[in-house]
This record gives structure tokens, sequence and C-alpha cells, in this order.
């Protein structure tokens, strides 16, 4: 069990807990109130994030491995806004709805051509073979509002990667922002918006660590207190 400052979360089954990257995303996220979808949801984490932080909003989240699913629906039901929240069993492909949402987030799986965990959940959840990049755009082109906002993190490598498929298809990055472990290590992840318009990209830097291990920057405490317990 994971405690966050308004709700805890399970995940003894899920493939892949509670890590930065999801509560990075959850925070930095530009929310557009009304609808949102959660495109791998894992554990709802995400889900319950943008709940907590928006108003009059109806979030669908989506999980296609079985376990994570089941956790994923009893967090929610745990939380203050589990009327807010819709969890769904299925992948993006499979989606079915008439709705077109004004944002949707992802936490997606990265590993391309990388040796696969021995667990069959685990490599789903971390591995592209059931939701590749591709796959993933055409799925928020479908569902995104014309004037809706996607966002996601990813490796700084794959990051360059989704951006250029994402142009092809007219998605454009409008705001980047690069995640640095701590000042002297290079940049690990990117947290990316993109929307149907090409404006100027907003670019921005997060240091999550200052040089002393475990001694956090103001930005991420600034950026997370309103989650973690420790802030």
């Amino acid at each position: 069990m994971f405690q966050f400052k308004h709700f805890s979360i399970k995940q003894d089954s899920s493939a892949m807990k509670v890590g930065t990257d999801g509560v990075l995303l959850g925070a930095w996220s530009t929310t557009k109130e009304n609808t949102i979808l959660d495109i791998g949801t894992g554990t709802g984490l995400i889900a319950i994030m943008l709940a907590q932080r928006s108003g009059n909003v109806i979030i669908d989240a989506i999980e296609l491995e079985g376990e994570a699913y089941k956790e994923a629906t009893e967090n929610i039901a745990n939380c203050n806004w589990s009327d807010k929240i819709t969890s769904h069993n299925c992948s993006i492909q499979d989606y079915q709805t008439e709705k077109k949402y004004d944002s949707i987030v992802s936490n997606p799986p990265f590993f391309i051509d990388s040796t696969k965990a021995p667990k069959s959940d685990r490599s789903s959840a971390r591995h592209t073979d059931d939701l590749s990049f591709r796959d993933l755009i055409n799925s928020v082109i479908r569902l995104l509002k014309p004037d809706g906002i996607f966002s996601l993190i990813l490796p700084t490598v794959e990051a360059e990667q989704f951006i250029d498929l994402a142009k092809q298809e007219q998605l454009f990055l409008n705001r980047k922002c690069i995640v640095k472990p701590n000042p002297t290590k290079p940049a690990k992840r990117v947290l990316m918006e993109f929307s149907f318009y090409s404006n100027t990209i907003i670019k921005e830097e997060l240091t999550i660590e200052t040089e002393t291990r475990h001694k956090y920057t103001k930005e991420y405490i600034s950026l997370t207190k309103d989650f973690y317990l420790k802030f």
C-alpha cells in the first residue's frame, strides 16, 4: 500500500507499482475540465490524482491487464472522488465510445527493442507490443476533442521518437519539461503536451533532487506537495 496525503494506492497485484513517472505526469499535466481519459491507468494513480486536482470532471480510466484493472477499480472505489472515475478493462484500440475528451493522459509502455521482463503482465506494462506508439497516437487522434490536450511521459530517446511520429499525424508538441534526477546527471524523462495546433513550444526543466540524495528541490516539492505525505 502506498499512502498519499488524500488517498492510498493498493499495488499488490499490479505489474507497475507507484513510481515517480506517474506522480510527475499526474501533477504536471494540464487538465481541461469536463472529460479526461487515462490510457493505461495501472493502479489508477493518475486518474485519482487528476480527480483530486479537478472540479467538474468525468474521468474514464482504461486498463488492459486484468489484475491491474481489478486493483485500479478497488483503489478508485476507495478514494474520495470515486463518483468522478469509471474504470474499463480493455485495450485502448478496442475502447468504443461516442465521447471526445478535453484531456487525454498516458504513462505508456516504452521499451521497444529491449529484453522483456520474465512476468508477462510486467512485460506488457513496460513494452510496446500491446500498445505501439503509433497505436497510441491514432487512439488519441480518434478520441481527443479538436481543442483538447494530450499529455504523457517518456524516456528522453523514446520521447524524440514519439514527437516525430506524432508530428507525422498532425499531432503537435506544444509543451515539454525535461526531467533530471539531480543537477549532475543527464535528463532521464520528458513530460510532453500535444494538441492539433502547431504553436511555439513551451520548454521547461525540472530537477528532482539536489546534490544531496533524498533532498528534493523546491520546484519538485512545489509540484508534488499536494500528494506526497513527506512534503
